[in-house]
């Protein structure tokens, strides 16, 4: 195994960040609600709010909205690196977990599809595993996600480049838990 970093955000969706029908949707991140520990599994995740309550994210199987219909979307993991190149190119608004992943790990560098093809393992602070990951696939950006980065409507060109930068794992990766556990911010993650 090899460690990547330490977990610096744990979130869920209660709904789609995504409203509106096509080709007007828009994208909003103000539904993602940060969360102390995730219990993760073959199903999708679960949040637990400051009450104390488990919340039940819009991926997870057993949501009555479900986006997660094949399983293939249960989990979904970035990486502070790439968002650091995000805000480099489209600014301040891109803030540290706002493209909706689970989970958001501490990288000093971009992080491809290849370096977790073998999955991932959590680990607490001494070591042992919490839950592994199967990295499925690049979580592709979506227009929705790509207009918002940029501020609004623009150009079909100008969405091209973007959505082309925003591609190969820069807005994370879809995951499926092998397994189930529970992780917390600090917990570490590392390659298999």
């Amino acid at each position: 195994m090899h460690e990547l970093g330490r977990i610096v955000r744990l979130q869920v969706q209660r709904s789609s960040l995504k409203t509106g029908e096509k080709p007007t949707r828009v994208y909003d991140p103000a539904r993602l609600l940060t969360v102390s520990h995730l219990a993760i599994g073959p199903e999708g995740v679960l949040g637990q709010a400051a009450d104390g309550a488990w919340l039940v994210d819009v991926h997870h199987r057993a949501h009555p909205q479900t986006k997660n219909e094949d399983g293939a979307h249960g989990v979904s993991l970035g990486f502070t690196s790439h968002y650091a190149a995000m805000r480099e190119r489209f600014g301040d608004r891109l803030t540290l977990g706002c493209a909706g992943e689970n989970i958001v790990v501490e990288t000093q560098r971009r992080i491809a599809f290849e370096d977790l093809e073998h999955g991932v393992a959590l680990l607490d602070e001494g070591g042992n595993e919490l839950a592994r990951l199967d990295v499925l696939q690049v979580a592709h950006p979506c227009r929705p996600f790509s207009g918002w980065a940029l501020g609004g409507m623009v150009e079909s060109d100008v969405l091209k480049e973007t959505l082309q930068f925003l591609d190969g794992g820069m807005r994370g990766f879809y995951c499926r838990g092998v397994g189930s556990g529970i992780v917390a911010v600090g917990d570490r993650v590392a390659v298999l």
